[in-house]
């Protein structure tokens, strides 16, 4: 006599090929017909459903970003290592102009997800062009030119970020990048 599980396993794989084959073909069809229903399909293309968790990712963008211009860029300008012979100058603005460029790009990328939120779109839309002006100031950085008025631009570019977040319920709290993220852009 044939056990229930015996009876069960023999039947399994009727079952899953028989499933396979009718998935299979109902998966073909008129291409002609699939063209034209897709094409008269409604499609939504607004930049809020386009990007998901908008606050959220502006946040962590801007947070990374506060984060790497306060430590690599404010916190060593402030103890004087850019400072013509300054111990340490040299890797100092080397670790500045790295900071710099990873604060420029997750900035433009905290504002492309501002455009997410119909809020946070507004708060920052005027920040953009302070945005873009940071630029070429990490390669300024590098090289050690006019460092005050470097690091006070990505000081005030970061604090304005820092308040229309905030203006928008989503504040942005430093999250400091290590070395090794800073090396990596």
């Amino acid at each position: 006599m044939l056990s229930a599980a015996t009876v069960r396993r023999s039947l399994v794989a009727p079952v899953l090929c028989g499933a396979l084959l009718v998935g299979a073909t109902g998966c073909g069809g008129d291409d002609k017909a699939a063209a034209s229903s897709s094409s008269s399909s409604p499609s939504s293309s607004s930049s809020a459903e386009k990007q998901k968790f908008a606050k959220t990712r502006f946040v962590a963008n801007a947070g990374i970003a506060a984060g790497a211009t306060y430590q690599w860029i404010v916190k060593p300008y402030k103890a004087g290592k850019f400072k013509k012979g300054a111990d340490g100058r040299k890797f100092a603005l080397i670790k500045a102009g790295l900071a710099g460029t990873l604060a420029y790009n997750r900035l433009k990328a905290a504002s492309k997800n501002a455009k997410g939120d119909p809020t946070l779109s507004k708060a920052v839309a005027p920040l953009t062009a302070g945005i873009d002006a940071l630029k070429d100031l990490p390669s300024k950085l590098r090289k050690g030119d006019s460092t005050d008025s470097v690091v006070s631009s990505f000081d005030g570019v970061i604090n304005k970020v820092k308040d229309a977040g905030k203006s928008a319920g989503a504040e942005v709290k430093d999250k400091v990048p290590s070395a090794g993220e800073l090396a990596k852009g």
